[in-house]
């Protein structure tokens, strides 16, 4: 089954101009969806990932089966006010306004490995503000991983330093 085709496009969401990818024909699809995360899998297994970061929101759905495909433990990158402890917290744009991503202070060690996880790399600000927040934990960021890529948004070019892998580009 090819994944494209499980993804639905809806035209100016959630604002006027933005072609949003709706992933939950995907995640309704029980083939689909387990080829989704199997394609992760399959590219990470025996890479000696410590953590999977996962960005809210989207990024859990996928973040946390592949962790634990992976056999490594799963880090949350939260949207303000969503952490309980001590926190980190990174300011960032994305392609419709800005906003701010917070980690766990003690979530990773220094030199950890890690992978990032997201469901779409767009213009790459979520997931820069992630690798600057795991930076300033010391963790080493081996990859960033997504379902889906926006290639005309450029998000690649704000992404320094570590592998970037998407399974479909637009």
């Amino acid at each position: 089954m090819e994944i494209e085709a499980l993804i639905r496009p809806i035209p100016d969401f959630p604002i006027p101009g933005i072609l949003f990818r709706d992933i939950t024909p995907l995640l309704k699809d029980k083939q689909g969806f387990r080829g989704a995360i199997d394609l992760f899998v399959e590219r990470f297994r025996d890479r000696g990932i410590d953590h999977v970061v996962a960005i809210e929101s989207r990024g859990y759905i996928f973040g946390a089966p592949v962790a634990y495909g992976i056999g490594a433990g799963f880090i949350p990158v939260r949207k303000p006010g969503k952490l309980p402890h001590e926190k980190l917290v990174e300011d960032y744009a994305l392609e419709y306004g800005t906003n701010s991503l917070e980690i766990h202070a003690d979530a990773l060690a220094r030199d950890e490995r890690v992978l990032v996880i997201d469901d779409l790399l767009a213009t790459g600000g979520t997931a820069a503000a992630t690798g600057r927040l795991l930076e300033r934990l010391g963790a080493q960021v081996e990859a960033y991983a997504f379902l889906l890529e926006l290639t005309a948004l450029r998000g690649r070019e704000q992404l320094r330093g570590a592998e970037i892998v998407s399974f479909v580009a637009y």
